[in-house]
């Protein structure tokens, strides 16, 4: 009976998110009268701001993760060798943004950094840009932090420490060449979380005003039919892309001995 209903719940599960799915794709073929056809896709794929605003998303996106791993890695490396007491102060901090609504953080950005503050990011698109970019790293912390705390979990970060400090090795050389490649999964993991949220994010890109690949799904989906449902396709493409990604590199890091 436990079994019947173990696979119930599963197949119910999966109805649940595959039938929208299959609807969704199946209207989205369908932009030819009579009969199936990727126009839709066709249009998508072609129209120039889909690839103005995609590209410009990539760069954030990487720039972001770039980012991130050079605030993560040595954070998360420093708390857990010299300061284990703050770490549940760390993670709470990096909770904060799971409770804390974009729009507030970007209001924050905006009243903080306008063209009259002392420091006037706003006033130019490459200091926009960066507040576009902080707030991404914000709002992908919880998920990159716990990613790498957990990869700085599963190795001897003490006896690497002392291992690499013997030979002579600086504390910018440990964290290159000791910690980094033995957290890179784990890295890697965050950093395809990070793509996914900043590809589909929209409040903070669209309240500072810059071209991004949220923005422009939903300015799409206002105005057209078959698009949206294409490019929403897409989307979820990218997405599991991602997850699968993080699979692959998951299963890659488990037997794998310490490098040092």
């Amino acid at each position: 009976m436990k079994r019947i209903f173990a696979w119930g719940a599963l197949l119910f599960g999966l109805l649940y998110f595959a039938l929208p799915l299959i609807g969704m794709t199946n209207f989205s073929l369908k932009m030819r009268r009579g009969e199936y056809s990727f126009d839709a896709y066709g249009k998508v794929l072609g129209d120039p701001r889909f690839q103005e605003t995609f590209t410009f998303s990539i760069m954030m996106a990487l720039c972001t993760i770039i980012f991130g791993i050079l605030l993560v890695v040595p954070t998360a490396y420093w708390v857990r060798l010299k300061l284990p007491a703050l770490r549940p102060v760390i993670e709470f901090i990096t909770l904060l943004p799971l409770v804390i609504p974009a729009i507030v953080i970007v209001f924050g950005y905006i009243r903080l950094y306008n063209t009259s503050s002392w420091l006037p990011l706003t006033g130019s698109t490459t200091g926009t840009n960066l507040l576009l970019i902080f707030g991404y790293t914000t709002l992908a912390l919880p998920y990159m932090y716990r990613a790498v705390d957990t990869g700085l979990r599963t190795i001897d970060i003490a006896t690497l420490t002392e291992a690499a400090q013997s030979l002579g090795a600086g504390w910018t050389t440990i964290l290159a060449r000791i910690i980094l490649p033995n957290v890179l999964v784990a890295v890697l993991s965050g950093a395809f979380l990070t793509f996914a949220i900043v590809i589909g994010e929209f409040t903070m890109a669209a309240l500072l005003n810059r071209p991004a690949f949220g923005p422009y799904m939903q300015l799409l989906g206002a105005n057209r039919a078959y698009e949206p449902a294409a490019l929403a396709v897409i989307s979820f493409g990218i997405t599991w892309g991602c997850l699968g990604l993080i699979q692959l590199v998951s299963r890659y890091q488990k037997g794998a001995p310490p490098k040092a």
